[in-house]
């Protein structure tokens, strides 16, 4: 199901036929380094992470993480969206693409959409975001998409200290 429409993306929400994408963008050493092993080896592991991540998200929210393809191609390049957490207050934006696709510009306009679409289709004041320290591509991004860095955070006892970054105000999600 399409959700956005760029100059140069389609971004859709993923599916079940959607396995061996999962599979090899997760494996990426990017997304390892960056977003963390989810422990999915195999296409029944990526069904599997569909279905309890961003399925799942859908149908609890209305939103989630969307395919990012370009319209004159078809070619999937990554994901982009929202993500409503246990462990945040606020619904944040998250991207990933594949390394051949990274400094062209894509991330903003799949990301510039995206959260277009939160506040328009689900009024959401404020959005966040997470970084790795050392994530210097995304922090960029994040900047440039009017996110500001607010403070160091760790989403679980003993977990890796990440960057919140936020845009809008607090309290207004």
């Amino acid at each position: 199901m399409k959700v956005l429409e760029t100059d140069r993306l389609l971004l859709r929400r993923l599916s079940m036929e959607d396995a061996e994408f999962i599979l090899k963008l997760v494996n990426e050493p990017s997304w390892l380094r960056f977003i963390g092993d989810k422990g999915v080896r195999n296409l029944d592991d990526a069904r599997n992470y569909l279905l309890k991540g961003p399925l799942a998200m859908y149908s609890r929210f209305g939103f989630g993480l969307y395919h990012v393809a370009l319209k004159d191609s078809g070619l999937p390049i990554g994901l982009c969206g929202l993500i409503q957490r246990d462990t945040l207050p606020d619904v944040d934006i998250g991207f990933a693409f594949f390394p051949g696709f990274w400094s062209q510009g894509y991330g903003y306009e799949a990301a510039s959409a995206v959260l277009a679409y939160g506040a328009r289709t689900f009024g959401l004041k404020r959005i966040v975001a997470i970084t790795s320290l050392d994530n210097h591509s995304s922090i960029k991004l994040l900047e440039r998409l009017g996110l500001t860095f607010e403070r160091l955070i760790t989403l679980s006892e003993g977990g890796e200290t990440l960057r919140l970054f936020a845009r809008g105000f607090a309290g207004g999600s």
